[in-house]
C-alpha cells in the first residue's frame, strides 16, 4: 500500500484534480476554498455549469442537494470511479432501470443527489491519500481487515459506511495501520 502524499500541503489537496480539467464539460473534479475556515472542499466528478458556480463552502452544498444535480453528473462520476449502473442503483437505493430513464439534463432527487455529492467528495480525498485514482480503486475493490474482511466498496450504500472510509483515509494518511 502507497504512503499517503499531499501535492499541496497548504490547501490539503491533489493539484491535478484541477490542472487536467481547465474547465470543460464536464470537469474532472470541482475544487473550492473557504477561506473563513481554511478547509478546501474537492469534489471529484461535478460538472462546470452554473449550478455548481455558485458553491463557495460545504453550506452551497445543501441548496444544490435540495434542487438535485443533473443526471450527467453522476454519470461523469461514474466513469471516473469505475462504478457501475447496478453498483449506482444500489448505493442511491434506486433501481437500474430508474436511473436508465433519467435525460442527462433532468435532476437528481435530494437523496441520490447527497448520495452522489458523499462519493465525490470521497472519491476526491482517495485520490487525495493514495496519491492517484487507480490506486485508490484497487483500495476500495481490496477485502480488509478493517472492514471486516469486506470490500470498502460494499459500505458506499450508506452515510456511516462512507464516513467509515473517511476515517480509514485519515488513518492511512497518517500512517496508522490496523
Amino acid at each position: 500500500m502507497k504512503k499517503a502524499k499531499k501535492t499541496d500541503p497548504q490547501n490539503n489537496f491533489d493539484n491535478s484534480i484541477i490542472d487536467s480539467g481547465v474547465v470543460q464539460e464536464p470537469v474532472g473534479g470541482y475544487v473550492t476554498s473557504n477561506t473563513a475556515t481554511g478547509r478546501t472542499i474537492s469534489m471529484m466528478g461535478m460538472s462546470g455549469k452554473k449550478e455548481f458556480e455558485a458553491v463557495k463552502s460545504e453550506n452551497d452544498f445543501i441548496g444544490l442537494i435540495r434542487t438535485g444535480i443533473p443526471r450527467q453528473a453522476m454519470t461523469h462520476l461514474m466513469n471516473l470511479t469505475d462504478l457501475s449502473l447496478l453498483e449506482m442503483a444500489s448505493i442511491t437505493h434506486t433501481s437500474d432501470r430508474t436511473l436508465r430513464r433519467y435525460k442527462p439534463q433532468q435532476r437528481l432527487s435530494e437523496g441520490q443527489s447527497e448520495r452522489i455529492l458523499e462519493l465525490a467528495k470521497l472519491y476526491s480525498r482517495g485520490q487525495e491519500v493514495f496519491g492517484g485514482m487507480q490506486d485508490f480503486k484497487i483500495w476500495m475493490d481490496s477485502i480488509l481487515l478493517p472492514f471486516g474482511n469486506k470490500r470498502p466498496k460494499e459500505f458506499l450504500d450508506t452515510s456511516i459506511g462512507i464516513n467509515m472510509i473517511l476515517d480509514e483515509l485519515g488513518r492511512i494518511e497518517h500512517g496508522i495501520f490496523a
